[in-house]
């Protein structure tokens, strides 16, 4: 074979990997959408409210014959979602690997998310039982579709290109986010201008969040391709096929002690997203319109520290980069801790420090891992990681709920947080992650 020839097929090779990577960008910039306007602004308090306008004298509403109380019925069903995502997850993420046809479960997954998010348009009244089936449905379907979307990083990626590629994923997701939830601000605070009452503007911002996940899906599942994988053993049912991805993952223990590490500062992660608004709203006083600022401002800066940290990663390597931005976490919660109160600016401040840092120690978690995963169990490894990303957040909940109670301050609450990024740091400082890559039979990048 020539030497023109095999430039022409490198060539072409690299153009067909960069188209691939250019559409694997838009499924984050899909479905983050939902995780913004709908998880993390809208739906917490109006299925609240449809639960609450549900209850009975006593505040109670009765699932199934159950009785809870209305202000927990979406914790509860958050919880539900992410117990039938656990169970979801390992199967499909083993029938991915052994089919090869990854797209095809992408497919349905993101399908039955966004058409679950779009039918929230006819959560009104007293539907609180339709509003719990849409959440859990549409919850669990976003697990499954994003770990096998992180599960094509390294198909799509050589090792030198992972980390900004992931970084590259997170900020558009991080841009989708911020740009729809300004129109839905607008909307909802403008409301009466529309002719729309305030239900109705927040059932548009809910179900036009599906629309977007389903429309923008098309762009992953046009460039994206499926690579064959040889038969393996059939896929288990939900828990057993886990135990056994387990198991296997039991003969690479340096990627089980990355994703122990990972799982517990990811926990801090999700518990100061989750916990950051009641923080702010009950501790500091600040009211709904700058929290929800916040958020926003959260989503903008984001982008540019995914983009940031991606850069720092070519620069001292993921695992450095990594330490660092928990670093910052911590630096970052010991300053939330001496916010005064009604003080909108310094809470802002707090929010750009955790935008800065947010998506950058996300992405580049999720390219280092993609190292450590052994040829051909991409899917399979990646349902491990997505478990522990979504499934497995409950400890950091607990303990800022444990502490509140023991010392009535959401200022100690808020500061107890720390632990879960020391410990992080010092799991995964001890991780030496070349002879990780190496036992997983992966090139070792000449950083990392």
């Amino acid at each position: 074979m020539g030497t023109d020839t095999v430039r022409t097929r490198a060539a072409d090779e690299a153009a067909g990997r960069r188209r691939e990577q250019r559409g694997w960008y838009f499924y984050d910039w899909a479905c983050s959408v939902y995780s913004t306007s709908v998880l993390t602004v809208f739906l917490g308090p109006y299925l609240t409210s449809v639960a609450e306008s549900a209850a009975d004298g006593d505040g109670f509403v009765h699932p199934l014959g159950i009785p809870v109380r209305a202000g927990s019925f979406f914790a509860y069903t958050v919880s539900l979602s992410v117990i039938v995502a656990v169970l979801v997850m390992p199967l499909a993420g083993a029938a991915a690997d052994r089919t090869g046809r990854k797209k095809p479960l992408l497919g349905a997954a993101a399908y039955v998310g966004a058409a679950a998010t779009a039918g929230m348009y006819f959560l009104d009244g007293d539907r609180y039982l339709l509003g719990g089936a849409l959440l859990v449905i549409a919850n669990a379907a976003q697990s499954v579709a994003m770990m096998l979307y992180n599960s094509y990083l390294p198909q799509i990626a050589p090792p030198e290109e992972r980390d900004a590629v992931s970084s590259r994923g997170w900020a558009f997701g991080y841009a989708a986010g911020a740009l729809v939830l300004v129109v839905d601000l607008v909307l909802y605070t403008a409301h009466d201008s529309f002719g729309l009452t305030e239900s109705a503007a927040v059932r548009i911002c809910l179900a036009s969040a599906g629309l977007w996940w389903g429309a923008f899906a098309l762009i992953p599942l046009r460039r994206l391709r499926d690579r064959r994988a040889p038969e393996r053993e059939a896929a288990l049912p939900g828990l057993r096929q886990l135990a056994a991805t387990v198991r296997g993952m039991r003969r690479h223990p340096l990627t089980l002690a990355f994703l122990l590490a990972y799982l517990v500062y990811n926990d801090g992660i999700q518990t100061v997203i989750s916990q950051a608004s009641v923080y702010g709203s009950e501790e500091l006083g600040l009211g709904q319109s700058t929290l929800i600022v916040a958020v926003l401002l959260v989503q903008v800066l984001a982008v540019a520290g995914a983009l940031l940290l991606g850069r720092l990663a070519r620069r001292y390597g993921a695992k450095r980069t990594i330490l660092g931005s928990l670093a910052a976490w911590t630096v970052t919660l010991a300053a939330g801790y001496f916010l005064p109160a009604g003080a909108p600016v310094w809470f802002f401040v707090l929010a750009a420090g955790i935008g800065l840092v947010l998506g950058g120690s996300q992405a580049l978690s999720r390219s280092l891992f993609s190292h450590l995963v052994p040829p051909g169990k991409e899917a399979e490894y990646f349902s491990a990681y997505e478990i522990s990303d979504r499934g497995m957040s409950w400890l950091g909940p607990l303990l800022f709920g444990l502490t509140y109670q023991l010392t009535g301050s959401y200022r100690d609450a808020i500061i107890s947080l720390v632990a879960f990024f020391v410990i992080g740091f010092v799991l995964l400082a001890r991780v030496p992650v070349a002879r990780a890559i190496r036992d997983a039979g992966n090139p070792v990048p000449e950083r990392i």
